[in-house]
């Protein structure tokens, strides 16, 4: 009887403690609210461009946003962390409501500044049978932005990737498998909104299908009602049944949502109001992606742009252009009775109450002692477990063999790493270093590796995106094609995609990033150390096609090193 009591004493207490913090969120909302007039209110749903590397006049304008328009957020992109850290104390000092600090970091701050290591692009954790390394992942982004004062991280990318030739998702998505997208979408958005950090999910409602990318022009997915539903919405229904806080809404023309030519899913009342709140039930903070990319700055100017985009049902939009003309433009339509005064209250009601929720009713000030180093705490050991889960060996003929009757070729690294110097000074591999763009220097190596009993290629430092086949050139591309190359062993360091190029190759070790952590964990994997175990992510050809697992290393792989070995 007295655990029943005293289980309802702290059910009683708990229920108070949650009245009392609704109560001060709601006056305190109710407080700011009232001190804004129409400008500032329409200012709370703009978020603005920043830099921590921008010259000092620059940094001097934002400052003079912030206090004219009292915009609600600033989005960071390039720069350091001390700068970053210090500008945005000197930001929030000066906003008479509290800012939003927002980062695009989709594999952690390293994405954007110096100082910082990243975390691998999604892709490779689209070849993990585990979400655990992801939600830790997740956790550790979120310590980092909280670090640096940021609430927000325009992240994950749950578009399902499924057209190799996408040339602005691609290795950012988690890859072809809707299954796949959601486990690690939601693993990757619990880390970090468990830990304080609003997620985004983008980019709605669907962007992984597109052949033009939108920061240049409007992509237009031409497919039906159904086919989106079965597919492209299912990541964003999963993740808003999770508790995503924020979803980002892409440019991209869908004639099955909205019919009119030239009006992007951003600026669409079918997709937003309709698609996503109404028949998606998602009760967050829907916000735009950047209203100065082309998809939409080709079609519409700047200030109706982001009317239709208010009218679609956005809370906030992203990097809005001319705020003196974005809010004057807003200010008409309320006038005119295209907008109503009650949407935008309710609009800036929503904000102010998410800023509560994170944080932003108390004083921001970041202390910039040990920052770099507090950043960093914890990315090595997660990126090297990544790296390791992430291997993926396909089209197995034979293994490697390390002694010095072994070549490899290091395409485009530019001097040893990790992994060659190993490979040279333990087991006297022979290493050739070559940026492949000669095919006399090719056919010189050709010939020399005659006197060698096995040949591993490493396809180091190409580019990620698709475009020239993704910059790999010609003479590589001709030479790893070559008749009689089929049974070398060739380790792929960087976008899986690009092995496409590759017809006739076999015994493919997909490492998927370009890193100290890739090289050791494919040393281990060379040694016999560590077996790989990953599913490849996206299909890349007929021969490799999506779901592949790792097939089983051949007998005695683990007996295949060298007995002289000294290593």
């Amino acid at each position: 009887m007295k655990k029943i009591v005293l289980g309802v004493i702290l059910l009683g207490g708990l229920a108070t403690s949650i009245q009392a913090q609704k109560m001060s969120e709601k006056k305190w909302v109710r407080k700011q609210f009232s001190a804004l007039n129409l400008n500032e209110k329409i200012g709370q749903l703009m978020v603005i461009r920043a830099h921590s590397n921008w010259s000092q006049n620059k940094i001097d304008s934002i400052s003079n946003l912030i206090q004219q328009y009292n915009v609600g957020g600033l989005c960071f992109f390039q720069g350091g962390p001390v700068r970053q850290a210090l500008q945005t104390n000197a930001y929030q000092s000066i906003a008479k409501t509290p800012l939003f600090i927002a980062i695009d970091a989709e594999w952690g701050l390293g994405m954007r500044l110096d100082s910082v290591e990243s975390f691998p692009r999604q892709l490779s954790m689209g070849a993990f049978a585990s979400s655990n390394s992801v939600y830790q992942m997740g956790a550790a982004i979120a310590a980092q932005l909280k670090r640096l004062g940021i609430q927000i991280n325009y992240g994950p990318v749950v578009d399902v990737n499924n057209n190799p030739s996408n040339p602005v998702i691609n290795d950012r998505s988690f890859g072809q498998s809707k299954a796949q997208v959601i486990q690690q979408g939601v693993a990757y958005m619990k880390g970090m909104q468990d830990n304080g950090i609003m997620a985004t999910a983008k980019h709605f409602p669907g962007h992984g299908d597109v052949n033009v990318d939108s920061h240049f022009d409007l992509p237009v997915i031409n497919k039906s009602k159904a086919e989106l539903d079965s597919l492209e919405l299912v990541p964003f229904k999963a993740l808003i049944d999770a508790g995503i806080e924020s979803i980002m809404v892409a440019h991209l023309s869908v004639p099955a949502i909205d019919d009119r030519p030239k009006y992007a899913t951003s600026i669409s009342p079918n997709a937003v109001n309709g698609l996503l709140k109404k028949e998606l039930g998602f009760k967050g903070i829907s916000v735009t992606d950047a209203m100065d990319m082309k998809a939409i700055a080709n079609y519409f100017p700047q200030g109706e742009a982001n009317v239709q985009a208010i009218l679609a049902g956005n809370d906030m939009l992203c990097l809005p252009g001319d705020l003196g003309q974005s809010i004057q433009k807003i200010r008409s339509a309320i006038k005119e009775r295209r907008l109503k005064r009650s949407d935008i209250n309710a609009r800036v009601k929503k904000i102010l109450t998410a800023k509560y929720k994170h944080g932003l009713d108390l004083p921001q000030q970041i202390d910039t002692n040990n920052i770099v180093a507090d950043l960093n705490q914890s990315v090595g050991t997660i990126n090297a477990e990544m790296a390791q889960q992430s291997l993926t060996f396909l089209r197995a003929t034979n293994s490697p063999i390390l002694n010095n009757k072994t070549a490899y070729i290091a395409f485009n690294a530019k001097s040893a790493n990790v992994l060659t110097a190993t490979l040279s000074n333990a087991y006297g591999v022979k290493v050739f270093y070559t940026n492949g763009k000669d095919a006399n220097e090719l056919a010189m190596i050709n010939d020399s590796l005659k006197a060698y009993d096995q040949v591993i290629v490493g396809l180091h430092g190409y580019n990620r995106r698709p475009a020239n086949h993704f910059e790999i050139p010609a003479a590589t591309l001709e030479f790893l094609n070559k008749k009689g190359h089929e049974n070398w062993i060739h380790l792929i360091f960087g976008n899986p995609y690009a092995v496409g190029d590759f017809n006739t190759i076999n015994n493919i070790l997909f490492a998927f990033e370009d890193t100290k952590y890739s090289h050791a964990a494919v040393r281990k994997w060379l040694e016999g150390k560590l077996q790989a175990s990953g599913t490849l992510p996206v299909t890349i050809s007929p021969e490799l096609k999506y779901g592949t697992l790792s097939e089983a290393l051949l007998k005695k792989r683990f007996c295949r090193l060298d007995s002289s070995s000294n290593y």
